[in-house]
Parts: C-alpha cells; structure tokens; sequence
C-alpha cells in the first residue's frame, strides 16, 4: 500500500478529502468501472491508501493522490498502452513524483518511464533521439479531477437541500 498527500494541491482540501473517496465516488471521478477498480485494487496496481477493504461489508477509501494514479492508468490505458506498461509508469510515479504533481509530465518511451518537470526537459529527450512512446501532462489530470470532485460535492448537496416548496 502506498502513502500519498490525502489532498490536491491545487484544489483546498474538503471534508472528503480527509475521510477519502469511496468506490462508487472514485469511478464516477476517475470515469472508470467498478470493476476495473475492484481488479486494479487485488492486483496492487492501485491500492486505496486511506483504507482497504477488510472483508465483505467494508469500503475502501481513496486518496485524492490515489486518484490522480487511477486516472494516469485510464489516460494510459485509453492511448493503447499495455497495462503492464501503465503499472510500470504508476510504479515510478509513485518513487519519483513529489506533491507538486500539475507541473509534471510522465514520459513513456519503451518500457521505461521518465518524469519530465518542464517542456524543456521533453525537448531535451526528443532532440536526443528518444522514441516516447506517450507523453501524460499531470496538469490537465488534476484538473480534471478537482472538476470531477467539485460536481460531485455539488450534486450531493443539491440532493439534500430542501425542495423549494417543502419549506
């Protein structure tokens, strides 16, 4: 099981962020399966951080950092990388990448994985003969889930607001 920030650094931290995401939540954000995350959690390429599953009843709970992997392995999974290469690319993520993670681009070229922190540093690989494979800017993933999370927020509050004519 990995360690993880529970929060975005983009995003302020919710109540949610410290009790975590819930599988049903996690899909919805991520845009993935239920099955997919039950598969990716017993095969340790995602496992929840907050909390795992101890038996039949108990949930398991998802940091936002667990999100930001999840959504790295459906981008990868979505521009026809191997799963075995997307574990891999998670694997270094998880050694390499520090909290600031909207600034970074995973850089995939055969089976190995670099993380780039600049456009500078993609050139750099390029103009040295490197055939990347697929480029992952995390900027645009964080985005996309802090949007994810705050829809969410907002249409659970919208289910418990009271009806206008229920006042």
């Amino acid at each position: 099981m990995s360690t993880h920030p529970e929060t975005s650094p983009t995003a302020m931290p919710t109540a949610a962020d410290a009790e975590g995401f819930r599988g049903p939540q996690v899909c919805t954000i991520v845009g993935i399966t239920y099955r997919q995350l039950d598969y990716w959690a017993r095969t340790d390429l995602v496992r929840p951080s907050l909390h795992d599953a101890a038996g039949s009843g108990t949930q398991r709970r998802y940091s936002y950092r667990d999100l930001v992997e999840l959504r790295v392995v459906k981008n990868l999974l979505d521009s026809g990388v191997s799963l075995q290469t997307a574990r891999k690319a998670i694997e270094y993520l998880r050694d390499n990448l520090d909290t600031e993670l909207g600034s970074a681009h995973l850089v995939l070229e055969g089976s190995r994985s670099i993380l780039a922190r600049s456009g500078d540093e993609i050139v750099d690989l390029l103009r040295h003969g490197q055939g990347v494979l697929n480029i992952v800017s995390l900027g645009p993933v964080v985005e996309q889930l802090d949007g994810r999370i705050v829809e969410l927020h907002a249409d659970a509050e919208e289910l418990l607001r009271p009806a206008a004519n229920d006042q």
